[in-house]
């Protein structure tokens, strides 16, 4: 029971917050909007640590590269099988949510300010650059942020012993920031809680049934993506002895994913399931520990999501073209930046907020969803994994990688 809270304590005491506000605002009605200001100040905290925190995690990573990290063949095919199978789980969910719309129950805010549209070559041009460095420090320039952060670490990586002190530098502000960032979040059932009340008291109880119908849309998508594409992707790298051999060794992952809700937690289950699954070690080696922080399947699908809730409740269309493209490129930068980022979520729900040009107010939303779906989230995660393993092994090895491979005792 003590390891249960230990891992769920900070999605029990935010739903606590979130609980509370709601009986708060269900209770007082519009009286409540004296609470928002305490929500405005967590989220103002939130994008104030978010940039540095972002800039620092992905430039100190890329500069702690040594020559080992060098792509071979085996890490290109792992790179292409982590990338194909997010884009599959966001266009999945891209489809349940055309078959199941979620605007047409959807209470709206309405908006505090006008969000500008604008020429999709332009958006493309704002998103990815920005004309003057200052730019670079605004929430608004998240993306442009992070193409810089990329190049600052591939440019210390590249001076080499003469960057030492910057590299340094890099990494000591990686620190410093996660710490600052762990800090902020422990406010969050307060701050959560204040805009929850503020919303409910607001907008009425009728949020309830968004919140309710998101959730059962992600669970929905969830397992389906976990019994039905898991099984195909198996099926792929070893025909039926491959569904039968990743089915049969998948149970304690899956056990440890939901009892811990933590990728990082789940990798030595994965590694012992991917040598009973007769995963090369030196596949094995690279791909969970990899998969751990860069392969997010389910938060692909939690990111879908959330951009067609906020969306919705800001009564915009989510079913344009161009509109489409951005999320997709956005599931995937998300589901690899915030796997080196503590409450990494959090961040990926900043980005693409700032990158739509959706107000504050959108923020909270988005938080509570990717809170709730959290266990099923880190499921789909973690025992991706090893599945996607199976695959680079399919690609690496050749068609018969199971009949050549020595068989191994599988207990």
């Amino acid at each position: 029971m003590n390891s249960f809270f230990k891992n769920y304590k900070g999605i029990l005491f935010l739903i606590t917050g979130i609980a509370l506000g709601s009986v708060a605002g269900l209770i007082f009605g519009k009286s409540v909007e004296l609470l928002k200001p305490i929500g405005d100040i967590f989220l103002n905290l939130l994008f104030t640590a978010v940039i540095p925190l972002v800039f620092f995690a992905i430039s100190s990573s890329i500069a702690g590269l040594t020559a080992s990290n060098k792509l071979n063949r085996m890490m290109g095919i792992m790179a292409m099988v982590f990338l194909g199978t997010v884009v599959i789980a966001a266009l999945l969910t891209i489809l349940a949510v055309r078959l199941f719309p979620l605007h047409e129950h959807i209470q709206r805010i309405p908006l505090t300010e006008v969000i500008e549209k604008k020429p999709f070559a332009e958006q493309i041009t704002q998103l990815v650059t920005t004309s003057e460095f200052y730019e670079l420090l605004s929430r608004k320039s998240m993306l442009s942020m992070i193409i810089f952060s990329v190049l600052i670490g591939f440019a210390t990586l590249r001076a080499g012993a003469r960057a030492t002190a910057f590299a340094q530098f890099l990494h000591g502000g990686n620190e410093v920031f996660k710490n600052l960032f762990a800090i902020i979040m422990k406010i969050a059932p307060l701050g959560l809680g204040a805009y929850f009340a503020y919303q409910v008291g607001v907008f009425g109880p009728q949020l309830f049934g968004t919140y309710a119908r998101s959730l059962g849309l992600y669970y929905g998508v969830g397992a389906f993506y976990f019994v039905v594409l898991f099984s195909c992707y198996a099926f792929l790298a070893g025909g039926f002895r491959g569904i039968k051999t990743y089915w049969k060794n998948n149970i304690i992952p899956s056990a440890t994913a939901v009892g811990t809700c933590s990728s990082i937690a789940t990798i030595p289950a994965n590694l012992e399931a991917a040598e009973k699954m007769q995963i090369p070690d030196y596949i094995a080696n690279v791909t969970v520990p990899l998969g751990a922080t860069l392969h997010k399947d389910g938060s692909s699908i939690s990111s879908i999501v959330k951009m067609a809730v906020v969306f919705a409740m800001f009564g915009q269309s989510f079913n344009s073209a161009d509109v489409i493209f951005l999320a997709v490129g956005m599931t995937v930068l998300v589901s690899i930046v915030e796997g080196g980022i503590p409450n990494g979520g959090y961040v990926g729900e900043l980005l693409f907020i700032s990158a739509y040009g959706f107000p504050p107010e959108a923020l909270p939303p988005a938080m509570i969803i990717g809170t709730l779906v959290d266990p099923m989230a880190t499921l789909l995660n973690a025992t991706g994994d090893t599945v996607a393993g199976m695959l680079v092994t399919r690609f690496t090895e050749g068609k018969n990688w199971l009949k050549e491979l020595p068989l191994k005792i599988q207990s």
